[in-house]
């Protein structure tokens, strides 16, 4: 059936559903996959399970746009005083708040019946801990300066996870990885939220952007820099070669990129800062892809 047979009522409903869930924006779960891969691939010496990657593969997807109906369902009566998000469905009406929280309990348990079926107990266990991330990151902003921090513990949440799937336990590397992703998530959130710095000034919302108020660009930095210290540990650790280092001296070289993009905290620098580091994580994973691969 071709796409304008669809009753336009229909259309309209799929496509704000689609905006609620953000498929039209995909940046969040790339961001969310890349080091779910790093995870994967280091926990299996470069040969993860084909199950393994399918399953946290759409786990990512389903878990973002869950976490994406959570977040509108939290901020819909705030998201109208921010430029940026003012006509998001559910702030504008066209999507009504019992059906965010509806598609955000039935995409939680879609991924969590995965871990059920597909992994073991200790994936399991820990999967508990990631929905409640999941569910709490965003009401944070209203009680905490710091909301970034628990984003960052709830996008890095799969790294802990797929590397139990994948070996059945957990080492040293993998809080490595959970720390550097944590912090890397601090500095690109606190990108994003500098975009919206005077909206949520005006409204309440607080953030790292607030709080690090003109010192945003050097706290940034210096995660930045710490972002690069622990990835360069974990290849030491590792024991990983050439393309590995290639691909985190990429990720720094696109660090000070964003650090040039931002220089004057314009709104739309910062936001291009912010989507840049997408291919952050994706030099690391082809570094360490490859480096794998031809061992």
């Amino acid at each position: 059936m071709p796409a304008n047979a669809l009753p336009e009522p229909l259309v309209r409903r799929l496509t704000d559903y689609a905006q609620l869930l953000r498929i039209n924006r995909p940046i969040g779960s790339l961001l969310l996959l890349w080091p779910t891969y790093w995870s994967l691939w280091l926990a299996a010496d470069g040969q993860p399970d084909l199950a393994n990657v399918i399953i946290f593969t759409l786990g990512v997807f389903f878990m973002r746009a869950a976490g994406c109906a959570i977040n509108d369902f939290a901020d819909r009566d705030w998201d109208r005083h921010v430029k940026r998000t003012q006509d998001r469905p559910l702030t504008a009406g066209r999507i009504r708040a019992w059906e965010a929280v509806a598609l955000f309990l039935g995409l939680s348990l879609v991924s969590f019946l995965m871990v059920v079926l597909f992994t073991n107990t200790l994936t399991l266990y820990l999967s508990f801990g990631g929905l409640v991330l999941a569910f709490i990151y965003p009401f944070m902003k209203r009680y905490t300066h710091l909301p970034q921090l628990f984003l960052g513990a709830a996008f890095s949440w799969a790294i802990p996870m797929a590397w139990a799937a994948q070996a059945n336990a957990l080492s040293q590397v993998t809080w490595l990885l959970f720390t550097a992703n944590v912090l890397w998530t601090v500095a690109y959130d606190t990108l994003y939220a500098m975009v919206d710095r005077d909206d949520d000034l005006k409204v309440g919302i607080k953030s790292t952007a607030i709080l690090f108020g003109e010192a945003d660009r050097a706290i940034i930095g210096a995660l930045q820099a710490l972002v690069i210290l622990i990835l360069v540990l974990v290849g030491h650790r590792t024991e990983l070669g050439v393309f590995y280092y290639l691909g985190v001296a990429v990720m720094a070289g696109l660090f000070v990129y964003h650090q040039f993009l931002a220089r004057n905290r314009a709104r739309e620098e910062c936001f291009k800062a912010f989507l840049n580091n997408n291919w952050a994580g994706f030099a690391v994973f082809a570094g360490l892809f490859v480096d794998t691969l031809v061992r």
